[in-house]
């Protein structure tokens, strides 16, 4: 089966390469999106996104599995509501259902305004820095992400990430997703507790979704436990294929 996989806030299609090779050798397919080429030229909206996904997933001559981490989580949801047909299934990682204050959701946008600014200004070292000493990024990656350092070139695009798919700017999606009627789990590291927490609590309001934790996981499952990440895709493709 194919999996469509896509990345986080920082990220490049690559990430996924280990994982994809973990997969290929189940007989399985990961095609990696690179999110920046739909920020290249300009903004694109959380809506905007999830049509063209889904318009380009219509071509498939069958539905792929939806895989997505942190923003690319977020994203992933966006599609499955767009056009539930056009997907297998999803399997959402460490991914945040949209915050429910209006205040929040400001503070956000003026949080994620400050990194897109750092990310087109400070030396592309120092903002790495920065961004990797988050608390919720802490944890061992045993198959790191891949090389930060090649993203420079993109500052424009990955800088439009921030303020073009802030959380701020997402609706809390808790209600629409209620509404799905395919295979979604969510997966979470045990350690990351927020979103583990979140994780526990969206998915009993699912009809079709179920959680997976991993216990010796933060924020980044797949890079943190890919064995046991890969594990769980593979239950859930068991899942879809019945």
């Amino acid at each position: 089966m194919k999996i469509w996989a896509l990345h986080g806030a920082v990220g490049r299609e690559a990430d996924w390469n280990e994982f994809r090779e973990r997969m290929s050798g189940l007989g399985h397919e990961v095609w990696a999106l690179d999110l920046w080429d739909y920020l290249e030229d300009g903004d694109c909206s959380f809506g905007e996104f999830a049509k063209r996904l889904c318009e380009r997933a219509d071509e498939e001559e069958e539905p792929p599995l939806l895989l997505g981490y942190s923003m690319g989580g977020r994203l992933a949801l966006h599609a499955l509501l767009e056009e539930s047909n056009a997907w297998k299934g999803a399997v959402i990682v460490s991914a945040h259902p949209g915050l429910r204050d209006r205040e929040e959701c400001v503070l956000r946008m003026a949080r994620d305004a400050e990194w897109a600014g750092k990310v087109l200004t400070a030396p592309w070292r120092n903002f790495l820095e920065e961004w990797e000493s988050q608390a919720v990024l802490e944890g061992r990656c045993i198959a790191p992400p891949a090389d930060r350092g090649l993203l420079e070139r993109r500052r424009a695009a990955v800088a439009r990430g921030f303020t073009s798919w802030s959380l701020g700017k997402q609706a809390d999606l808790r209600n629409d997703l209620a509404g799905l009627k395919l295979p979604v789990v969510w997966v979470s590291g045990r350690r990351d507790e927020k979103f583990h927490a979140l994780a526990e609590e969206v998915w009993p309001g699912m009809p079709t979704a179920f959680h997976l934790s991993v216990g010796d996981s933060g924020h980044r499952v797949p890079w943190e436990a890919p064995g046991e990440f890969a594990s769980c895709v593979e239950h859930v493709l068991d899942l879809v294929n019945r």
